[in-house]
Formats: C-alpha cells, structure tokens, sequence
C-alpha cells in the first residue's frame, strides 16, 4: 500500500516518525510540548538533558495494524537555535558560556 506524504510524520511499517524541534532550554532543562497525532494533540514531557536524535514512543498511536492493535508514533527529538538574537540575548548567551563547564568537543 502506497500512502501520500504528510506534513508532520514519516512511516516506517506501522509505527510513525515526527520530527519535533526544542529550543536548547528545553532539552536542557525540560519541558512539556504539544505533539500532533493522528487523532489531535497530545501534551508530551521532554525529560531534562534530553539530546538531539533521541526518540521518545508514544505507544499505540501510529497507523492501524494488519491484525489488530495500532503501530507506535515515535517522536524524534531536534535542537532548534534562533536565527538571531536580541542585545540582551546574546549577553545571556556570554555569560552561560562563561559559566558552563561543558565542552562538546572534548573527548568523555
């Protein structure tokens, strides 16, 4: 069965794929956002210290399944930051760079 595209998930089998954008203050710390599904939206908790690609399942809430029971919506997560930023953002931004103790590229 060939399904048409849609805006806000991919397919794989039964199970649904969307990609859900989180600004760095939510991952890092946390937060509850608004998913679509196939029948509305539901509100999702996004666990602090969650990381880009981590997946995060909604059982149940894919596509229909040849014998019964429903696929899974599997919600991806992604960080977003802003195209640009404001004098006053920019200095928050500073003074956390200067406070963190996190480095990316340094090896674990």
């Amino acid at each position: 069965m060939r399904l048409a595209r849609h805006p806000d998930f991919r397919v794989q089998g039964t199970d649904l794929y969307h990609d859900l954008p989180l600004a760095p203050w939510e991952a890092v710390l946390g937060a509850t956002v608004t998913v679509p599904t196939l029948e509305g939206t539901v509100d999702v908790k996004i666990p602090p210290l969650s990381q880009k690609g981590q997946q995060l399942r909604l059982r149940g809430r894919g596509l229909p399944a040849e014998g019964g029971g429903r696929g899974d919506l599997l919600v991806v997560l992604t960080i977003v930051t802003p195209d640009s930023v404001t004098a006053d953002e920019r200095r928050a931004w500073e003074e956390l760079a200067g406070r963190s103790h996190f480095h990316p590229r340094r090896a674990a």
